[in-house]
């Protein structure tokens, strides 16, 4: 038989959270002037942040006891909280409207190697902001592209590329698209697109990405087009 209690064992690690008595580092989050000190617990950050495990193994308690501090200027205070009580209690406390915010929470999840909670914030972007997406298609593209971590948000935006091409087309900088979107893209069979119109739009492409070459592929020798 085996009976799981995670309801007060969450309560209790969000109790020790909160314990000023057992912690055994200081984490200076922030940069100024909105700079925060937090108290936490070695072992617990290592074992639920891969990213957390490789800054606090360079900076371990001395032998002079000594507690550990380290610095974290890349995240806000308000969103490592946020970090903080779902490492410790499993709880994700979101009182976020803008969806900008969300996606400044899922980069730094993602930087934090937080996968769960990488995953989860992106289904629910996709679920709850998806008007939001489409109105700000380049920023989320580029978001998106940068980590093989959002991957449901990628082809989320590939989706809405190959359902609504010169709706999207327009409303953002092709040439921005990264080589691994651009190939996912024109990959699929339900690119609502002519050939010819593709082609356009990866010369387009291209050029950019190459511009020493000359602007007419009449003139181009076949290494050219390689």
């Amino acid at each position: 038989m085996s009976t799981q209690f995670f309801s007060k064992l969450s309560q209790n690690y969000i109790e020790l959270l909160k314990d000023d008595e057992y912690y055994d580092i200081t984490i200076e989050v922030g940069e100024d002037p909105n700079v925060k000190i937090f108290r936490a617990h070695m072992n617990i950050l290592c074992y639920r942040s891969p990213y957390l495990r490789r800054i606090v193994a360079s900076n371990k308690k001395n032998n002079n006891s000594v507690l550990a501090h380290i610095k974290l200027s890349n995240i806000s205070p308000e969103i490592f909280q946020i970090f903080l009580e779902y490492i410790y209690g499993g709880i994700l406390s979101l009182n976020v409207d803008n969806a900008s915010d969300f996606f400044k929470i899922l980069t730094s999840a993602d930087n934090f190697h937080l996968q769960e909670l990488v995953n989860y914030l992106q289904k629910y972007l996709i679920e709850n902001k998806s008007e939001w997406i489409v109105q700000n298609f380049e920023f989320t593209q580029q978001i998106s592209s940068k980590s093989d971590n959002l991957l449901e948000l990628q082809e989320f935006c590939t989706k809405l590329i190959a359902q609504s091409p010169e709706k999207l087309l327009l409303s953002f900088n092709f040439i921005s698209l990264s080589k691994k979107s651009l190939i996912s893209l024109i990959k699929r069979d339900d690119l609502q697109m002519k050939e010819v119109e593709v082609w356009e739009h990866v010369l387009e492409w291209g050029l950019a990405q190459n511009q020493t070459l000359i602007p007419d592929p009449k003139t181009w020798s076949d290494d050219d087009f390689k």
